[in-house]
């Protein structure tokens, strides 16, 4: 259950019904619903979200969302990226991989990131030169600011929602 009161469609403010309706076409989930709070940290939060890792492939995207949102034991992003990775032709046997921290049946260049944004997201003040030499093989610079914003946004999301106690509104899948 929330720890917090959300903001429903149907008692919204005039603004955040607006945000509700044009931007989310009438779905807010409930990460919306908490931010709506702060409707204009909502809407420069939907925008930020919308622009962070479009440079980098949607599988990749999604094995770095799922590998840091296991990583941190978040259920409400695992299960909504777990879901969208669908998508992108994920499955059980990668997320199971993903869990483990099992890399070997992914590229090269997802293995890259992967060990990357784990170290990052585990360690970063332990981030080094040396941990460059890779990332540069296979990535662009731009690509390399969407790895960093998208382990960064992660970790934001990993350390709003959860602890929030904002509830899945979808059904859990089993990884």
């Amino acid at each position: 259950m929330a720890r917090i009161s959300l903001s429903e469609p149907e008692t919204a403010t005039a603004e955040v019904k607006e945000i509700y309706e044009k931007i989310l076409r009438g779905k807010p989930g409930n990460v919306q619903k908490a931010l709506a709070h702060r409707p204009e940290m909502l809407k420069n939060f939907l925008s930020f979200y919308a622009s962070v890792g479009r440079s980098l492939d949607r599988k990749l995207y999604e094995l770095i969302y799922i590998r840091v949102s296991l990583i941190n034991g978040c259920r409400y992003c695992s299960q909504h990226h777990v879901a969208s990775s669908k998508r992108v032709g994920l499955g059980g046997e990668d997320w199971a991989a993903l869990k483990a921290g099992d890399y070997s049946r992914f590229s090269e260049k997802e293995r890259t990131a992967l060990v990357y944004v784990e170290k990052l997201t585990r360690s970063p003040h332990d981030v080094n030169d040396a941990d460059f030499v890779p990332l540069k093989r296979h990535f662009s610079d731009a690509e390399i600011v969407d790895v960093h914003m998208l382990a960064g946004l992660t970790n934001l999301t990993n350390r709003f929602t959860d602890p929030l106690g904002l509830e899945l509104e979808l059904p859990e899948e089993k990884i």
